[in-house]
């Protein structure tokens, strides 16, 4: 297992804890649905908290509730995002989604509780109070309507609009949906160092640009199996994608390109940053 596999499997295990921990003296449905929605993920935004932070000094421990936060974050996002108006998906990490497991009120009040848990979270990272203070506001705007929701917002109104989204367009709101949660997690290192997040900004930017069009390529060419989620859904609703956009070809290079510009802006780091190198790698190569 490469170095970055570790960390990012090491980063999953601890927000999973520390979400878990954070809920131990509930029960009841919608605490077992929020647990079942933050298991089986991939950890990368946690793993992006961690390693933001362990290259401006801050501990993993002092980091974890942060970690942890953006896991509880993005696990609401995608919980809301499966209900039946909005994706209407039955399959997500593999296992049944909330909403089919359960149903769909709790389903809506498990990603509001998260959601809100993720905020709990975050006001406890051990930083500067004015530190921990824009962590938490920056973290507002990151998920709501300038960010994740506002990107969520469009990619619904593409479905019924006149006509297909521009690729400019397109990365406006992918810049939002999912860009927006990435580049929170890269740049919550340095906050809380209160140092310069610039270059971690545009590793992040250019990382997650690269995410969504991986996706949409595990759209076309990936199996459901492995993904953990229903393929082919863009293709048969007509959506403009990377793909339809640029080809094929043409989004793997764009991908590849944006790997390799994420990695060139770490310079600054040098080799301390090479596990972020291969996080931006393996985003581009990943088959899930």
């Amino acid at each position: 297992m490469s170095q970055f596999a570790q960390a990012m499997e090491r980063a999953g295990v601890l927000a999973a804890v520390r979400i878990e921990s954070a809920l131990k003296d509930t029960q009841g449905p919608i605490r077992d649905a929020m647990i079942y929605a933050t298991a089986g993920g991939k950890g990368l935004r946690a793993f992006l908290v961690l390693e933001s932070a362990r290259l401006h000094g801050v501990s993993a421990d002092d980091a974890a509730p942060a970690a942890a936060a953006i896991e509880a974050l993005h696990a609401y996002s995608l919980v809301h995002d499966d209900l039946p108006c909005m994706d209407d998906d039955d399959l997500r990490r593999g296992k049944p989604t909330v909403h089919r497991k359960w149903d769909e009120a709790t389903a809506v009040l498990a990603g509001d509780a998260l959601q809100t848990l993720a905020f709990e979270l975050v006001a406890q990272a051990s930083c500067a109070d004015a530190a921990r203070l824009t962590l938490v506001s920056t973290l507002a705007q990151a998920s709501g309507v300038r960010g994740m929701v506002g990107g969520q917002a469009l990619d619904i109104a593409a479905e019924t609009a006149d006509a297909p989204l521009s690729l400019d367009e397109i990365i406006t709101l992918q810049a939002g949906k999912t860009g927006a949660l990435i580049e929170w997690a890269a740049m919550a290192g340095p906050r809380m160092a209160q140092a310069d997040t610039g270059p971690l900004g545009q590793y992040a930017r250019d990382l997650g640009l690269a995410f969504q069009i991986a996706d949409d390529i595990l759209d076309v060419e990936g199996d459901a199996a492995t993904v953990g989620k229903a393929v082919g859904k863009d293709a048969c609703a007509g959506k403009a994608t990377f793909v339809s956009l640029l080809g094929l070809d043409g989004a793997k290079e764009r991908a590849q390109k944006l790997a390799n510009a994420a990695c060139d802006v770490l310079s600054p780091y040098g080799a301390q940053a090479d596990t972020l190198r291969e996080a931006a790698q393996f985003v581009v190569a990943r088959k899930s």
